[in-house]
């Protein structure tokens, strides 16, 4: 029987193993050094702010594993063998394999600040990030936060929800400027400052200090200020989790290189999910994707591959969502912080502050481009099919009806949205 080891318990090893299992009764091994059992880990926030229990980050039952005849091995890897078909582990046990699926995630970005490695630093990706964090809140008074994107902004969420005064000290000029447009990110930093979180803009972090007892204290900044705290989160990015793949002979880049069918350049030895990377970037996408639903994506198609019936990885119209505190985000399509020749950007706000569209269209046919949305729902169906069927930024605007998620009494911003639009481009409309 042929034995497929997977590496990996994030939601895409998970994928991979659930959707071969349907359709094939070959051996699976699902290795981790992780939680033995697969967990939610954009639900890690919601548990440390009392919203819900550790378990009910878990989907499936614990015996839902064995009923299924998936094997779960818990375990450091710290070499693979290719020419010998093994994969060795931290307690020199080893485990041989027919297939050799790579699914082993992220780690966080750390750029040798000294003092990184002091008790109270942590980032927030692995389960026992969140345990870290719940011993040291106990007795923090102030937590510093380093990063200025999605992961950092929740990190601040659940530390203030905790009563934990918190800096977050972001080295750009606006929170999230590299990825958002000037007029969200400015409307992000002003949110970010009315939930009394001290946003320290064009900072950067230069050493966390210690106490005698190997404890950070507080952090130096570039601008010469000592900040005391006794928690710092490292939320500045990620990288693939490929350190022990060195001297395999497994091409490797920023990530594992793979083609479109999730191949490596050795037969019979696969990647997915975020320590993937594709070897032709496919459309806009960067290369590697740390990104939940891509690495879902990638394992199901890998199934099928495995299986026996060759599939490529096609992940369609980009798409993303997120939460900034209180106000929701969704992007579809390519909006970019900076529009590019062939691009016009529409911009409307809401007078509240929160609430927030920008469209991007193609300046000289008028199509389409993308959308960002912030405080107003859309539906993922209709811009899919608007992108794919490359449709114009006037159907867009005359069809946001259809286009908006929000529920049935909630204030529609439809006919403002419509009017500022049609005042700022009707003199670029074709015929």
């Amino acid at each position: 029987m042929e034995h497929i080891v997977i590496i990996g318990n994030g939601i895409a090893g998970v994928t991979l193993a659930l959707h071969i299992r349907k359709k094939s009764e070959s051996k699976i091994t699902i290795v981790s050094n992780e939680n033995e059992f697969f967990f939610s880990r954009t639900a890690l926030m919601y548990v440390f702010m009392g919203h819900m229990k550790f378990k009910h980050t878990q989907p499936y039952e614990n015996d839902f594993w064995k009923k299924n005849k998936i094997d779960l091995k818990q375990g450091l890897v710290i070499k693979v063998v290719p020419s010998s078909k093994e994969i060795i582990l931290s307690s020199d046990e080893k485990i041989t394999y027919d297939k050799l699926v790579l699914a082993t995630g992220s780690i966080p970005n750390k750029y040798g600040w000294p003092g990184e490695k002091l008790n109270g630093v942590t980032g927030l990706y692995h389960k026992k990030d969140l345990e870290s964090l719940e011993k040291w809140a106990k007795n923090a008074n102030r937590a510093v936060i380093i990063g200025g994107g999605l992961i950092g902004i929740e990190l601040a969420e659940m530390l203030r929800a905790r009563d934990i005064q918190v800096t977050f000290l972001v080295r750009e000029k606006t929170f999230w400027g590299g990825v958002l447009p000037f007029g969200e990110s400015q409307m992000i930093n002003r949110h970010i400052l009315e939930h009394n979180i001290d946003l320290r803009l064009d900072t950067s972090l230069v050493e966390i200090l210690s106490d005698e007892e190997g404890n950070a204290k507080g952090i130096l900044t570039d601008k010469g200020e000592i900040i005391d705290c006794e928690i710092v989160g490292l939320t500045a990015g990620v990288s693939p989790n490929i350190d022990f793949l060195h001297n395999s002979g497994i091409e490797l880049g920023k990530g594992v290189k793979v083609n479109r069918f999730l191949e490596t350049n050795i037969k019979n030895i696969y990647a997915i999910g975020d320590c993937a990377e594709q070897r032709d970037a496919i459309g806009h996408r960067t290369a590697v994707e740390a990104v939940w639903y891509t690495g879902r994506m990638m394992g199901e198609s890998l199934a099928q591959t495995l299986i026996g019936m060759p599939t490529k990885y096609n992940p369609g119209n980009w798409f993303n969502s997120a939460k900034f505190l209180d106000i929701e985000y969704q992007t579809y399509g390519w909006v970019w912080a900076k529009p590019r020749l062939n691009e016009e950007q529409f911009y409307w706000e809401h007078n509240c502050g929160k609430k927030a569209i920008r469209i991007s269209f193609d300046k000289n046919n008028r199509t389409f481009l993308g959308i960002n949305t912030f405080g107003i729902r859309m539906r993922h169906e209709f811009f899919d099919m608007i992108l794919t069927k490359k449709q114009t930024v006037d159907y867009v605007i005359e069809n946001l009806v259809k286009a908006n998620f929000d529920p049935e009494l909630f204030t529609s911003h439809n006919k403002e949205i419509k009017k500022q639009f049609y005042n700022q481009f009707d003199s670029l409309k074709t015929v």
